[in-house]
Order: C-alpha cells, then structure tokens, then sequence
C-alpha cells in the first residue's frame, strides 16, 4: 500500500472525526435499542430452530417479527425469508393495502426503477391493470412540498401516502425522520384513513428513531440491506399497524392464512444475529461512505450529501463526467472485493431496469448492497450509487485506492 496515500487519508479522518462521533452516539442508541427489544421479548437458542411444513406455531418466526416490531415502536411485523428483496417486499405490501379504484399519492416523486412494472406494467397484474390509480408530487429543492401535498390529500384522500426514504436511482438526498413528523402529522388530519407508507430501503438504524415513530403506518425492506447486518442470507421485512400489517400478510400468503403458517427448514439464527449485528454493520458502512466521499471529492467529484451534511440513508452518490469514467470507478470497486475481486463488471440488462445497469458486488451474499457495493444505470447523469461496506478498515484501503483516481 502507498505509504503517502495511507497518510492523506489519516488526514481526512481527523477532519472527519467529529461526523463519525455522531455515527458512534447513533449507533450506540440504536444497539441498546435492539438489545433492549431481544431481552424484553425473551429470544432464547430455542427461537433459532426452523420448521417444516405449514409452520404453526413457528415460535422463531413469530418471536423474530415480535423484536423486529418493538425495535420499530409498532404493533406488529412481518420478518421472513420468503421475501425474494426488497422490490418484492414492496409490492407485497402495496398490492396488500391498496384496492382497484383506490388512489395512491407519491410524495417523493418517481418511485424507483426496480417498482415501475409493478406499477404501471400493461397486462402483468400491475396496480394500475387493477385499476389503481397512481399520482406523484415532486420534492421541491430535497424538501417535502408541502403546500401541494396538503392540498392533494384533502382533495383526493388517497388510500396510500407513499415515501421513499433513500434516493433510488435519482440525485436527490435521503428524507429524514425528522422531516418526515409534521407531513405525516397532518396528513393523518386530513385523511385519517389513509396509509402512510414508507419504503425504508438503505435508510434504517442510520437515525435514532424510524419513520414508524413518527406516524408512518407502514415501513418495509430488505434484509440483505441494513436490517440484515450482512448476515441474513435473504429476506425482508414489513412493520406497522396490526390493521396494515394483516393486510400485507394476507396479500404475502393468501386472505385465509395471512401470517398463521409459513416455515424455514434452515432455521432463523443468522436473521437473529443479523439483526443484532445491524446497528453496527450500519455505523461502518456511514463511515466508510463520508470518507471515500471526501476522497472522491479531492479528486474533483460532486458527490451527494457534502461531507458536512448528515446521512440518512447509507448511500453516497458521486457524479462523473462520463459513462466511460463511472465504469472504470465501478470496476475500481469491485478489485477491493473479499469475493469474485477478479471479475470486471459490465453494464448489462437487469429484470426491473429500464437502462443497462452496471454493478460492483463482490458479496458474502449475493447482491447484499449493505456489504461493498456500487451501482449505476448507464445513463445521464452519470451517478454512483455507493454503499455499503461491514468493515470500515476495508473502505479505509479503498479510499487509499481512489487517491489514484484520476478524472479522465
């Protein structure tokens, strides 16, 4: 390693030092919050045992939504392995809560690319083939447009209020918790009937409250993202009011069964430790993501949030000049993987996307974006969607890496 390049980066550390003390008081208060949930709830050994079958009285599968759902301030949870991602989970959930001729209202804007054929798909079974409607409204400068979204809500009472947390595949910045309070405050004046619903991809255990602690009537995800630790193998999870969670759970198997049945031969402790693992797995990858953010920059780079800002979600976006130069950083990425380093990642098609897309995931497993990761659709702006990494030691050698980046 470039002895002077590891010296730079010790550098930017020390001018980084008081953003990580916020990520360690962070993850200090979320890991007492998750010890808290497994010792109230009484996880013991006997939870790790899988089932066969139907799965009555799945005690590890009903034990683990139990912890999942204090940890998020609800009523109940579903946290199971047969969510295939967290597209999936998503869709689960809105194909549960929503209704033909219902409305649902978007007030972050586009959903992100990997929902568009679930929503709008012709001849698939998409929301709108069933008679969904589906409206949007822009944020106005990252913020909530508030105006609009009142005004829309009392006119139209949708039946889904829907966030999304994290940026997708745009160049905005993450939603805070924050700012999430008063909007859902006031809309549940408005249109008391209405979900909130809010997709947590990327954002949870990166705040100290999540948006089920402010009003949202639903969160969901992945559990090969955050909530997973990097050691779930797959999975994902939805939390919320018993009202919107039975909903969800009878869209997830069928209307008679819900969450009665549904079992896991291969046992539930990596769900378990994952979980535990999270709040810190979480600190890392925000770590590790403002220090190759501020390396990037010092080669010349916009990246998304600034250094000075705070994260609310665990992606850094960095913006290239060309197609050429965002390949050749995925690539980069890729090279400082523990697994499959030696391949050279291409743009391709991806079930889901509308572009080619090119991704560095050289994961324990497969596609787990809280581990190393970096993705992009091939087209303008040329973004870097970066993210992830469960050691801040191996972001650390990458950033000494990028100090030889060069701008093309």
């Amino acid at each position: 390693m470039n002895t002077q390049n590891l010296k730079k980066i010790e550098e930017i550390e020390k001018k980084l030092e008081p953003q990580f003390k916020e990520i360690e008081k962070t993850a200090f208060f979320n890991q007492k919050k998750v010890l808290d949930a497994f010792r109230e709830v009484g996880v013991t050994s006997s939870h790790f045992a899988g089932t066969s079958g139907y799965g009555y009285n799945d005690k590890g599968r009903d034990t683990l939504a139990k912890v999942v759902a204090k940890i998020f301030g609800t009523e109940d949870a579903i946290v199971s392995p047969h969510f295939s991602c967290g597209t999936h989970t998503i869709a689960v959930a809105l194909f549960g809560l929503l209704r033909p001729g219902d409305i649902m209202l978007s007030i972050t804007g586009g959903i992100c690319d990997p929902l568009q054929e679930n929503l709008y798909g012709k001849g698939n079974g998409s929301l709108e083939d069933l008679g969904i409607k589906i409206k949007y409204i822009d944020l106005k400068d990252d913020e909530f447009d508030v105006e609009k979204i009142f005004k829309t809500v009392k006119k139209l009472k949708p039946k889904v209020v829907y966030v999304q947390k994290s940026r997708g595949y745009s160049s905005r910045k993450a939603i805070s918790v924050e700012k999430m309070a008063p909007i859902f405050a006031e809309v549940k004046k408005l249109s008391p009937n209405s979900f909130i619903v809010v997709d947590n991809c990327y954002g949870e255990m990166v705040e100290t409250k999540e948006p089920t602690q402010v009003g949202a009537d639903v969160c969901m995800g992945s559990l090969i993202k955050n909530l997973g630790g990097s050691i779930a193998p797959n999975g994902g999870y939805v939390v919320g009011t018993k009202k919107a969670v039975g909903l969800v759970a009878r869209r997830f198997t069928c209307p008679s069964i819900g969450a009665e049945e549904g079992s896991y031969e291969a046992g539930y402790r990596l769900f378990y430790q994952g979980l535990f693992l999270s709040s810190h797995i979480v600190s890392q990858a925000l770590k590790g993501g403002l220090l190759i953010g501020e390396v990037m920059k010092q080669q010349g780079f916009q990246i998304i949030p600034q250094g000075d800002e705070k994260c609310f979600d665990i992606i850094k976006s960095i913006i290239f000049d060309s197609a050429e130069e965002l390949i050749r950083f995925v690539q980069l990425v890729q090279t400082l993987s523990p697994v499959d380093s030696q391949v050279v990642p291409i743009p391709e098609k991806i079930p889901g996307y509308s572009d080619q897309v090119i991704t560095a995931a050289g994961t324990f497993v497969e596609g787990a974006s809280i581990e190393l990761s970096c993705d992009s659709p091939i087209r303008k702006p040329y973004i870097a969607y970066f993210q992830g990494g469960i050691t801040y030691e191996q972001l650390k050698i990458l950033a000494c890496e990028l100090l030889d980046f060069k701008k093309n």
